[in-house]
């Protein structure tokens, strides 16, 4: 598996320090978020999930800890809109240029607006999709909020 993807490459240009981290992906899991952290030996609520949904009709990225769920009414306020959900996959896949379960918000295609859950901001660390099934950054989630020019939300049921 290459550790060099769009993700890595955004990363390395905007020089953050990250650590690429593989694992073996399970492609009949029903939480892959889950079944990352526990491939890692992470505590779910440091590997994050990535996650594009539609508010009012507009694309938008939401990246929140694997073990929660994303609130709609609360991503939808976080953009400033009235109604959100998730985006179709295929949609999702040809906005971001990658296949779900490795959807990461970094190097996507086209940029859209972006949240973090403002919960993840506290830990030294968190992990992040690499750009591929099976690959995660390691990174502070400073970092990853400034790269991505992530507003920080309450986006968490």
């Amino acid at each position: 598996m290459s550790k060099t993807t769009r993700a890595t490459q955004e990363l390395t240009k905007a020089k953050v320090a990250f650590t690429a981290v593989t694992y073996d992906y399970d492609p009949g899991s029903e939480k892959v978020g889950l079944q990352a952290a526990e491939a890692l030996g992470e505590e779910p609520h440091r590997v994050l999930k990535t996650l594009m949904a539609e508010v009012d009709g507009k694309p938008v990225c939401a990246v929140v800890p694997s073990d929660h769920e994303v609130s709609m009414k609360k991503l939808a306020a976080a953009f400033g809109g009235k109604s959100a959900a998730m985006m179709k996959v295929p949609d999702a896949e040809r906005l971001t240029g990658y296949h779900v379960g490795g959807i990461s918000p970094f190097g996507q295609k086209r940029k859209v607006p972006t949240a973090i859950e403002e919960t993840a901001l506290v830990h030294a660390y968190v992990y992040i999709n690499g750009g591929q099934r099976g690959l995660q950054v390691r990174l502070s989630p400073q970092d990853a909020a400034a790269v991505l020019g992530a507003k920080a939300a309450a986006l968490i049921a």
